[in-house]
This record gives C-alpha cells, structure tokens and sequence, in this order.
C-alpha cells in the first residue's frame, strides 16, 4: 500500500477555530431550519431540538478545549451528515438544498476536526 505524508500547513489552534465556526454555522442552519426556512410543518416544528447536541459540543469545545469533545464530535456529526443525504434526496425544493449544505457542513467540521486531532498529537508528541 502505497502512504503518501502530508504536511499539516495549518496550525491547531487555526484549525480549532474553523471546527468551532462551523459548529455554530451548523447549529444556526438547523435551528434556522426548522424554524423559518423549510419546517416539517407551518410555524416551525420541534425537530428544531436537534441542535442542542451540537450546542453542547460547542460549549465542551470552548469550555474543555480537550481533544475528546472533538473526538465525540467526529462520531457526533455523523448522525447529521445522514439526515441531510437523506432529506436531500427525499424532501423538496428549499428543504433538499438546505439538507446539501447542512451535508456539506458537518463533511467540513468531520474533517477539520480529524486534522486539528492529528495537529494536537503531533504538537504534544514534540520534545
């Protein structure tokens, strides 16, 4: 198997913050869409609640700055990476692009979180 290293040109604490912006982006675009934008049903729906699990892994992310809320944070985003490829495919018009970006989104934050824990280990591992 062929192993290709990649220099990390981003520093952690860079990539930390990228992890807490789309967080809250995350979080805006749920509450805002199930309140406003596209609800399930007219005057909002309580599927809004589906944001608090991403506010409390903001608050462990500020709060703790530890290496494990974004590792729960990787398994976190998971469940929300799946509602908006399924409502993407399934729901119509405003709804499914709203799902494509909340896809896009939690794919960026699953991400950045993956390179900030690489960042963090190599960081600490230096003498």
């Amino acid at each position: 198997m062929l192993k290709v290293d990649v220099p990390i040109a981003i520093s952690s604490r860079a990539l930390r913050y990228i992890c807490l912006g789309l967080l809250i982006a995350l979080s805006v675009l749920c509450i805002c869409w199930e309140l406003w934008l596209a609800p399930l049903r007219s005057g909002g729906s309580w599927l809004a609640l589906k944001a608090l699990p991403l506010l409390l892994l903001l608050w462990m992310s500020i709060r703790q700055a530890s290496i494990y809320a974004y590792r729960c944070g990787t398994l976190l985003i998971l469940s929300y990476f799946m509602e908006g490829a399924v409502r993407a495919y399934a729901d119509p018009h405003l709804s499914a692009r709203i799902a494509q970006l909340e896809v896009i989104l939690s794919l960026a934050y699953f991400s950045f979180a993956i390179a900030y824990i690489r960042a963090y280990k190599s960081e600490t591992k230096k003498p």
